[in-house]
């Protein structure tokens, strides 16, 4: 756990965790969670946190807490607000380390998405399509652990090159999150990030995110795609297109020729 950025630079690592237990639950209000750091380190503001345990002093602030990998290599990170010592006590993991409970604000850590961070950290994200067993909520996650680790699994590889073509299965997109997974993976590979929502889609869409027009998506079964997602949106003229025609306009507009099978 790293400190806000407004911190102090001497203070700024407060520890680590074996666990971080409860920060992937379902929210009881907008943001707000109770964790435990199973098997704790604590540094700097969050120790000292620990000595006002219960008082006003027990805020310890902040945070950038980051999600690492089985070699201690950060995979993605989440801001956390107001991170405050609520208990603590010898932790059975090891001797010298205690479990912390805090509370804390943090409305992009989702139920679900603890799983994914799991299948990467043990190099199980190993093959297309394992998402489309989940459920809408889940597939949610899986698209927030994509964004949010899509540095750490594209290791500073660059776009493709200009003209690729990458294949779109329509059977496989049920809804928009599913459409998202779908090209985000058809882009980058397992559990990739090519956008989770129109605009991200439109900002991948000029480069940097593993591909950059001109490229050419071949989608297959569109027909099926086009009837699920036949919902109406606004274009912002006044007037509504469905979702599938809208997501074409954004392709083709930045420049992607769509071949619909």
């Amino acid at each position: 756990m790293r400190a806000d950025e407004d911190v102090e630079v001497d203070a700024d690592f407060w520890g680590f965790a074996h666990e971080a237990e409860g920060l992937f639950t379902p929210l009881e209000e907008e943001g707000a969670r109770r964790v435990c750091f199973a098997g704790c380190d604590p540094r700097s503001g969050l120790l000292k946190s620990l000595d006002h345990v219960g008082g006003r002093r027990a805020v310890a602030g902040n945070a950038w807490l980051d999600v690492l990998d089985i070699d201690g290599v950060t995979m993605g990170s989440y801001f956390v607000n107001d991170v405050t010592a609520v208990a603590v006590q010898p932790s059975a993991r090891k001797a010298g380390l205690v479990d912390l409970t805090v509370t804390l604000w943090c409305d992009h850590a989702l139920p679900g998405a603890e799983g994914v961070w799991d299948l990467i950290r043990t190099g199980r994200l190993n093959r297309k399509g394992m998402w489309r067993r989940l459920d809408p909520e889940h597939r949610h996650a899986w698209l927030s652990v994509a964004l949010w680790s899509r540095a750490y699994q594209r290791r500073g590889r660059p776009d493709e090159p200009a003209g690729r073509t990458f294949t779109l299965d329509g059977r496989q997109v049920v809804d928009e999150d599913s459409f998202y997974c779908a090209l985000g993976e058809a882009v980058n590979g397992p559990g990739g990030y090519f956008g989770w929502n129109l605009s991200a889609l439109d900002d991948c869409l000029r480069g940097s995110w593993g591909a950059a027009p001109p490229f050419t998506v071949d989608w297959q079964h569109a027909a099926e795609a086009r009837a699920r997602l036949a919902e109406s949106v606004p274009t912002g003229e006044g007037e509504t297109t469905t979702l599938f025609d809208l997501l074409l306009e954004i392709l083709e507009g930045r420049g992607v020729q769509v071949i619909l099978r």
